[in-house]
């Protein structure tokens, strides 16, 4: 295992510069472009430093230390304070640490964390008390965070060993198409995504679509299922492409995994000069805001975006403050919104 000495002789400063950034200790200015340097060194060389003893240099008391900082990683690669479904999360987690006296400390993509210098800047100088992760990351670097921060929150999430806050993705999504299948609807195709495993068949909403179609006796077709990867390009391009392909049926309705991805294949309807509902009703998840604006107003099922965020970090704090003897998972409710884009003329 590297040690303190390799890092500093690799960079080709001291050993005290290299034990400075790592402890976070700012008594003496060291460059940003050494200590990206440092870091970038710290991850090639696989060198771990040590948090007691960064704390010990620090003058700190290495035990029961509390710094009411807490970090946030969100799935979304872009626009994370923005985003017309994570931002409001976000909105909520913030909210929530300010009132239990806690202080957000930073919002990072996954996209972000990949790069091993910046996962350990992450890890080593914000000091953080725990870790809020919204939606997945790529497994192997999720464990090694795991290693080195004690309390952690999922959103939507997959490991059962941390406590978690979510909805119910399969039953959402299988009410939205018992929705459509109440207006009468027999042909309803599939859009949206995977997740980590790469597998659509994996995926708790496709899922949820399969489920409603199999409890209803009809046939799942497979050119009616569009990934989309979850990208509203992509949403556009494929549907416009089904309706113009000759030797594939058209389905009545289509259900999508996200409003998203359903607003941009309603634009694909649109343009082939079909209306929606009467020739394609479309249903989608999330509710978010826009989704009320769209022409016609896109029906979805509502989920609780900013209390899932409060939540959240209220149950983060009672995490770090050990009110929790094991795990717990608290699922929010959800709520059909019908508007016109599915409903019978």
């Amino acid at each position: 295992m590297a040690k303190l000495k390799d890092v500093a002789e690799y960079v080709g400063v001291s050993i005290s510069t290299v034990s400075r950034v790592i402890s976070n200790d700012n008594s003496r200015a060291v460059s940003p472009e050494t200590r990206t340097k440092i870091w970038d060194a710290v991850a090639k060389l696989g060198y771990e430093p040590n948090k007691i003893a960064r704390q010990l240099v620090k003058g700190k008391k290495a035990e029961n230390q509390v710094t009411k900082k807490v970090g946030c990683i969100v799935a979304t690669p872009q626009n994370k304070y923005n985003h017309p479904y994570f931002s409001f999360i976000l909105d909520g987690i913030e909210k929530g640490l300010a009132d239990q006296g806690y202080y957000l400390s930073f919002i990072h993509t996954g996209e972000e964390i990949k790069n091993p210098s910046f996962l350990q800047k992450v890890l080593y100088e914000s000091e953080i008390d725990g870790l809020i992760f919204v939606e997945g990351i790529e497994n192997e670097t999720y464990e090694y965070i795991k290693k080195h921060i004690p309390f952690i929150v999922g959103v939507d999430f997959a490991d059962d060993s941390v406590s978690q806050v979510s909805y119910d993705r399969l039953a959402a999504a299988k009410e939205a198409v018992f929705h459509l299948l109440q207006q009468g609807h027999h042909d309803i195709g599939y859009i949206g995504g995977v997740g980590l495993s790469q597998k659509i068949e994996k995926e708790k909403r496709f899922r949820g679509y399969k489920s409603a179609l199999d409890e209803a006796g009809l046939e799942l077709k497979q050119e009616w299922i569009l990934n989309a990867n979850w990208d509203v390009d992509k949403s556009y391009a494929l549907m416009k492409e089904l309706l113009q392909n000759p030797a594939i049926s058209r389905p009545t309705a289509m259900f999508a995994a996200s409003d998203m991805m359903a607003i941009s294949a309603m634009r694909a309807v649109l343009e082939s000069n079909l209306r929606i509902p009467e020739d394609i009703a479309f249903i989608g998840i999330d509710n978010i805001e826009f989704s009320q604006y769209t022409s016609p107003p896109l029906s979805s099922i509502h989920i609780p975006k900013f209390e899932i965020g409060y939540i959240a970090a209220k149950t983060i704090v009672d995490v770090i403050q050990n009110r929790y003897p094991i795990p717990v998972k608290i699922m929010v409710p959800f709520e059909l919104k019908t508007r016109e884009s599915s409903l019978k003329i």
